[in-house]
């Protein structure tokens, strides 16, 4: 499915919610949105956009909507990443690289993981 893309803002929001599953808005309100000066009613608006871009979804439990993630959260990072280097990098991951080896609190899981992601991407263009 190819849906539409979301802002910085709706992505935290997602993230939010899919580690707090099941949330009313009311909920969402009082413990994601008035720590960031957000109204209720704009924390709806959000939701009720993600829910429309086929990211949340809702159904009525006791009388109130409760809300829950649609998607599984590393697809959404995937595709967020995927765009953010298409739309600003322009397609090429030298930059993003070169950010990555310059952080220096990248912890030995993250350092393994990459490793791992990149020995998979030279045994599939060796199979290629």
């Amino acid at each position: 499915m190819n849906r539409k893309s979301i802002g910085d803002q709706e992505l935290a929001l997602l993230q939010y919610i899919d580690e707090n599953a099941n949330a009313t808005v009311g909920e969402v309100a009082a413990a994601y949105g008035e720590p960031r000066g957000l109204a209720r009613s704009t924390v709806l608006t959000m939701m009720e956009r993600l829910r429309a871009k086929s990211y949340l979804r809702r159904r009525k439990l006791g009388g109130v909507y409760r809300y829950a993630s649609a998607t599984a959260p590393d697809d959404v990072m995937r595709s967020a990443v995927g765009k953010f280097v298409a739309n600003t990098l322009q397609g090429s991951l030298s930059p993003f690289v070169a950010w990555m080896s310059e952080r220096s609190e990248v912890s030995d899981a993250e350092l393994a993981e990459l490793e791992s992601l990149v020995a998979d991407l030279q045994s599939r263009r060796k199979e290629g």
